[in-house]
This record gives C-alpha cells, structure tokens and sequence, in this order.
C-alpha cells in the first residue's frame, strides 16, 4: 500500500488533477467546517448575490458540527457526517471555486457532474473516529454563523488530518469500483 500524500490547503488545480480515487491524504492547513444550515444559509447568500464569508476558491468543507473541546484542545470530538445532505447545495460552491469536501457516504450524481466540471474531490473521513480525528485539528475560530452552535462554519486549522480520495475531478467513484471488484471476484 502506498504511503499517504501530504497536502495543503488551500487546494491548488495542480494538486486536484494528480488525484486518484483510492489515494490516502493528509491534509495540512486550513480547513472549513459546515453542514446542512449552514450550507442553505451560504447558497441563498450566494443566489441574493452576497459574498460567503470566507473565500471558496481552492479551499475545502469538512461536514462535521464538533463537540465542544475538552481543556487544551481545538476541539471536541469531530467526526463527518453523511455527505448526501449537502448534494442540494454543493454545485453552487463548487461553481465558486470550492476544490474538496471531506464527509461519508456516496455523493449524487449532479454533484459528482459539478466535480467533473469543476475539478474538484469527494474525500472521505473515517465516521465513528471523531476523537481521533480531532486531535489532529491544532486551533479553530467561529467565522460566520454562530448561532448555529456546532453547526457554525469554522476555519481549524489540521496537522496530517487523513482521508481518503472517494471521487476524482475524472468521474471515478471509489464505492461504485469496490462494488465492482468484489461482485466480479470470484
């Protein structure tokens, strides 16, 4: 198996197109969480013609709403959760230059259309590892939204934080190729 491929964000066209669904990464940077109302609230920002509140362009979403942190650290448990719920929303920040989303699950097919035409990447974070995933987030700060408690966009900042390529800016689909490859295996 190969060793995981260390990127940092914001995420560059470059780093996009050379990766593969299966690739193992860590992330390194900034990073902004956001989930299901806050992900409304950006989308009729953006269709009233407002700016989101952090720049899009190259920069990736984590779906997760985090415990709080115990003493000491940035933040509490935090875990993805299923990625199928932002499928209505993410085409318009993918339009606006969002290049990654790190959740679970399978993603639909307009927005694994709009990756394709955005060049973009579905990664994958492993669900019931929350706590082990936050103490790889080394500082966090509420951006916008706060009312919305967890589920307020923040911008934590990740030190090898790992994940999984699911779908490439090429179409391809890690879940539908596993499918595949055992339902054929004999």
């Amino acid at each position: 198996m190969n060793s995981p491929l260390r990127i940092h964000t914001p995420l560059s066209e470059e780093v996009v197109l050379r990766l593969k669904t299966g690739d193992r990464v860590l992330f390194n940077g900034p990073i902004y969480t956001a989930r299901d109302a806050a992900h409304q609230r950006l989308v009729a920002l953006i269709g009233e013609g407002g700016e989101p509140p952090f720049d899009l362009r190259g920069n990736v979403i984590y779906y997760v709403g985090p415990a709080p942190p115990r003493p000491g650290r940035a933040e509490g448990s935090a875990g993805p959760t299923s990625s199928y719920r932002m499928d209505p929303y993410t085409p318009p920040l993918l339009d606006r230059g969002l290049k990654g989303m790190i959740g679970k699950g399978q993603r639909g097919p307009e927005v694994v259309r709009s990756m394709i035409a955005n060049k973009a990447v579905y990664f994958a974070a492993t669900g019931g590892a929350g706590a082990l995933l936050s103490m790889t987030m080394t500082a966090s700060a509420v951006i916008a939204y706060a009312d919305l408690g967890p589920e307020a966009i923040r911008r934590i900042t990740v030190v090898d934080f790992p994940a999984m390529v699911v779908n490439d800016c090429y179409g391809n689909d890690l879940y539908r190729q596993g499918r595949a490859h055992y339902e054929t295996a004999d």
